[in-house]
């Protein structure tokens, strides 16, 4: 039995189908067991509610476990977040001796550097070494920017590359770093229990390349056929440059500017190690790597994206259930569309992301827009596939809460609101190959401010959210005449 730890997050959810595959059979540990809704692989897998900062939560999971893979980390939950990552590897290294799980294999961070880290990648660091504490055995591979569809660091390159012709270059772009795809990751990881040898080593794994960020950037635009200079400058702290990703990219300055502060150290292989223990693993190149995830792109594949575990604007609590409850503020439309329910729900099921909001689409750009200058997510985040939803996936600024095929679609809002907001969407048969789609946006207000909020925009919601169901309505039935469902607006 192996524990697979972050099953919701980028590595963790591609890893757990390669471990499938190779016969093993599959814990997953969640904090909420609703957010694998929709993945190919959850009715092959045991599935345990749980939380690495909860030891109560604990024993149950790891009970009958072998080999537990550690891959949670706390990055945007705050400022404290290297206080969470120590305390949560405390808590599960202890919780993994007493139930005598003989290896704990953990994906940390890559530095040449012994000292003057980044407190990003100290913490990576230190997140190993507590790991360790318990006297667990623990397999640590350390990698630097994983490329990948989805991935974190990839989307970062591709964005400035795709948005920024000229670009104006800090020292960092210029700092050395080994690249690895997230293909060769998961080589690594998933051949990693069947090599007795590698227990108890670090492992420092890394591509076939030792490039610099600005090599990245220019190696991303000639993949893409994109003409692209580059303009040093002396200064740009991490605080500026981080303003700067956060305006231009959907990662928000709080997760940008740890990564851009720990890109001052050079994070390249310095031993023979990976080679040693996994011969028949040869890492490609970044061009090749470059090429890979652009082709999944391409085709839609995208398994996770980097915003599938991470904290928002909202928390890292356990999503709410939505009830219906005094003081939750409800506003309901209906309308009969002339096409089938299973038409309907194609078509709402398709919004957001590059095809926008159907409606008024300047208005939700602003919000995302406004929502972002107050620290929030913005709408940015886009969406994972352009055509398939699943639970926990990130909408724009909301997050798909509940999914049912062919019916129902709810999301719950991760933009900054004085409350909590959701908005739904139902499909059922009307008959006369029609179908009813009703619209209902709930809101439970927090305190006055919350109250204020709503009956002061309800106006412009109210017209918004009109129009919104009216153009769902229309683009089914254009849509459905015109023989596709998944036109861009």
């Amino acid at each position: 039995m192996i524990l697979v730890t972050g099953a919701t997050g980028y590595v963790g959810g591609r890893l757990v189908p390669r471990l499938l595959a190779a016969g093993h059979r599959v814990r997953c540990l969640v904090r909420d067991p609703a957010r694998l809704a929709g993945r190919a692989w959850l009715g092959r897998v045991e599935v345990a509610a749980g939380d690495v900062l909860d030891p109560a939560t604990l024993p149950a999971a790891l009970e009958g476990v072998t080999i537990a893979y550690y891959l949670v980390h706390s990055l945007a939950a705050g400022a404290d977040y290297a206080e969470r990552d120590l305390a949560a590897a405390r808590t599960f290294a202890t919780a993994a001796r007493q139930a005598g799980v003989a290896r704990i294999i953990y994906l940390g961070g890559l530095a040449s550097e012994r000292t003057g880290l980044s407190l990003h990648l100290s913490s990576r660091q230190a997140t190993g070494n507590a790991l360790r504490e318990a006297g667990v055995p623990v397999t640590e591979f350390q990698a630097a920017v994983i490329v990948g569809s989805g991935s974190l660091s990839f989307e970062l390159i591709r964005y400035l590359t795709e948005r920024v012709p000229i670009m104006v270059c800090p020292k960092w772009v210029y700092t050395r770093t080994q690249p690895i795809s997230i293909r060769d990751v998961l080589e690594y990881l998933a051949a990693a229990p069947g090599v007795a040898a590698s227990t108890g080593a670090t492992i420092q794994i890394g591509g076939a390349d030792v490039v610099t960020y600005g090599d990245m950037m220019l190696g991303y635009a000639r993949a893409r056929g994109l003409r692209r200079s580059m303009v040093p400058v002396p200064l740009l702290t991490p605080r500026l440059s981080s303003l700067w990703v956060d305006f231009v990219t959907p990662i928000p300055a709080a997760i940008a500017r740890p990564l851009i502060d720990g890109l001052r150290n050079e994070n390249v292989v310095t031993s023979d190690a990976a080679a040693r223990l996994f011969p028949t693993i040869r890492p490609m190149s970044y061009q090749e790597a470059v090429a890979a995830a652009l082709a999944k792109l391409d085709r839609g594949e995208t398994e996770t994206a980097w915003s599938d575990a991470l904290v928002t604007s909202q928390g890292d609590r356990r999503p709410a259930v939505l009830t219906t409850h005094e003081g939750m503020i409800r506003e309901r439309r209906e309308r009969l569309v002339a096409a089938d329910p299973e038409a309907t729900f194609r078509t709402f099921t398709g919004i957001g992301g590059h095809r926008g909001w159907f409606y008024a689409d300047w208005t939700w750009r602003a919000r995302g827009f406004l929502d972002r200058l107050v620290g929030g997510v913005g709408l940015r985040r886009g969406r994972r596939d352009p055509d398939h939803l699943r639970v926990g996936d990130a909408l724009d600024f909301w997050r798909v809460e509940a999914l049912e095929p062919g019916r129902l679609l709810r999301l719950r809002a991760e933009m900054k609101v004085p409350g909590r907001a959701w908005l739904q969407y139902d499909v059922t048969d009307a008959g006369g190959g029609q179908s009813l789609l009703v619209q209902t946006a709930y809101f439970a207000p927090k305190g006055l401010a919350g109250l204020l909020y709503w009956y002061l925009l309800y106006p412009a919601h109210a017209l918004i959210f009109s129009g919104l169901i009216a153009a769902i309505a229309r683009r089914t039935v254009a849509a459905r005449e015109g023989g596709s469902h998944r036109t861009t607006p």
